[in-house]
């Protein structure tokens, strides 16, 4: 594999995002093509409301979101829940005035210490993210949450362990056999677990394998079925092979990225994250507890002279 990576088509035109009916007034709202900060969302209808799962990235595509809602339904947004911390989730809580957000107390805690951060205009490529503010979830919980969307119950769950981020959460609708799985699954895109944990994530997933769902909406990408876990699995334990052998022969994370054969993950989207993941799996070899600190400043750095020293793409 070549030394330079830079996305072949940095301006790719992207479907529209689209509401998807997913369980009985259970909708996906799915934003193509699930690249970096194009997530999903999605929302249920109930007689006294709307809950809402996430917001998203920009302000123009929340309020594009909060549209969709609209088309569906007359009814009022009661409740958000954000199911981590990452700006593509929670950016746009802001535009949910009188919303209850509701989310793991981690959460809460990385959404205020993080605010609007400035990395997000220096690593990617150019977006218009509109007018931002932070809006952090002020109902939380530490294990997990139930709420109803009338006698629906969807049970809000911590994964106990730092995944894809150190506060990734669930929701679990088991009447439906149908979960959103926050960034715990991609769907056509990279993995990615520098904030988090490559050996969490595996010990997470696992733990949703139990669950038996039969439809999966996940954090980026199209809704699936359960073999999704399955792929995102044999791509972490790929990681951690490579982590494993190419710290033995003592290349870096870059190098090592740069001399790995992707083989079935070669067509996933944004490759350059198996820098990151990388990063995060050396860090785990030398003792590193799951989710601890490390230099996420190196490993983004490092991102970007994988895609050929240019920013990451990003189509938000």
């Amino acid at each position: 594999m070549s030394s330079s990576h830079v996305d072949p088509a940095p301006d790719r035109p992207l479907a529209p995002p689209r509401v998807q009916e997913v369980g009985d007034g259970v909708y996906a709202y799915i934003q193509p093509d699930g690249s970096w900060w194009i997530n999903n969302t999605g929302f249920l209808v109930g007689s006294r409301g709307v809950i809402s799962i996430d917001s998203c990235a920009t302000e123009r595509r929340t309020r594009d979101y909060l549209a969709a809602i609209t088309s569906v339904t007359d009814r009022p947004i009661t409740t958000l829940i954000n199911t981590h911390h990452h700006g593509d989730h929670t950016f746009g809580n802001f535009a949910f005035p009188g919303v209850t957000i509701v989310g793991h107390e981690r959460t809460r805690q990385m959404v205020i210490a993080e605010g609007i951060p400035e990395y997000r205009k220096l690593a990617w490529t150019e977006v218009d993210w509109g007018a931002l503010e932070p809006a952090p979830p002020f109902l939380t919980f530490t294990d997990s949450i139930t709420l109803y969307r009338d006698d629906l119950r969807c049970e809000v769950r911590h994964v106990g362990v730092a995944a894809h981020t150190t506060n990734d959460s669930i929701v679990w609708i088991p009447e439906e056999s149908l979960l959103f799985s926050g960034d715990l699954v991609f769907n056509g895109g990279t993995p990615f677990v520098l904030m988090g944990s490559v050996s969490g994530a595996i010990e997470a997933l696992e733990g949703l394998k139990t669950l038996g769902a039969r439809t999966i909406v996940p954090g980026h990408g199209d809704p699936c079925g359960p073999e999704k876990i399955d792929f995102v699995l044999g791509y972490l334990r790929f990681v951690q092979r490579t982590a494993a052998e190419a710290k033995a022969a003592g290349l870096t994370p870059l190098q090592a990225g740069r001399e790995a054969d992707l083989g079935e993950y070669a067509e996933l989207l944004d490759s350059e994250r198996i820098v990151g993941n990388l990063h995060r799996a050396y860090a785990e070899l030398d003792g590193a507890e799951p989710g601890a600190a490390i230099d996420l400043t190196a490993a983004v750095l490092d991102m970007i002279e994988y895609n050929g020293g240019q920013p990451l793409t990003c189509l938000a």
